[in-house]
């Protein structure tokens, strides 16, 4: 098995990945940086990448695999802190993440992404212009999650199927979480925000759904 660790934005490094090849990297990994390590990668039948980073770092990996249909790569995900998306993926942190990355087995993971070819990690947060209400109508599959007026749409990735769970904030109330193949809404205008790194201008809807290929988490 050939395995190599993505370092980005410059991780702290557990000890368990010390000895691993490493490649640094920006917060969020060009696509090119990426490319530089698939050949390598590709001269093993299992290939393994530990990506050390957050939520944003492995969604750009995953969406580049999925763009160039490589999907195939062993992908093990090693955050410093708790995120949205260490908890779908129960994968820990630091360097009990690390020894799992290195000593898991991949399996099969539903691989959500949107309707502008992006993959989701952790969670999707949605909201109106200027973090005014959002103002439109979300489905689940056939399911109606909401009509009108709330805080903001909530979606996040599941490791079971269906593979996507969206909710609404609406104040304080307890969120009731939906799960289907996909969540898609309709608004006036909403700003998304991915993994943290906030969209740059608002659109009419978005759609988050399961891909017919699934990927390969270390766990």
């Amino acid at each position: 098995m050939s395995t190599r660790v993505l370092r980005c934005d410059g991780a702290p490094v557990p000890i368990a990945l010390a000895a691993l090849p490493t490649t640094q990297t920006a917060a969020i990994p060009d696509p090119a940086g990426i490319d530089e390590l698939l050949p390598v990668l590709a001269a093993d039948s299992r290939p393994r990448l530990i990506v050390l980073g957050a939520d944003a770092a492995l969604a750009a990996v995953l969406t580049h695999l999925m763009r160039t249909e490589r999907l195939h790569v062993e992908i093990g995900y090693v955050p410093v802190d708790k995120t949205h998306g260490s908890r779908v993926y129960q994968t820990g942190t630091g360097n009990a993440a690390a020894k799992r990355a290195i000593e898991g087995r991949a399996v099969e993971t539903p691989l959500i992404r949107d309707d502008t070819g992006k993959v989701l990690v952790g969670r999707a947060r949605i909201t109106g212009v200027g973090e005014e209400k959002l103002e439109g109508e979300a489905y689940v599959d056939d399911t109606q999650l909401f009509s009108g007026n709330v805080k903001a749409m909530l979606v996040s990735p599941s490791l079971e199927l269906p593979g996507v769970q969206a909710t609404v904030q609406k104040g304080i109330r307890k969120r009731r979480w939906l799960d289907g193949r996909a969540a898609q809404l309709g608004a006036h205008g909403a700003i998304v925000t991915r993994d943290g790194v906030r969209a740059d201008r608002p659109v009419p809807r978005s759609s988050f759904y399961r891909h017919h290929e699934s990927w390969l988490l270390v766990r």
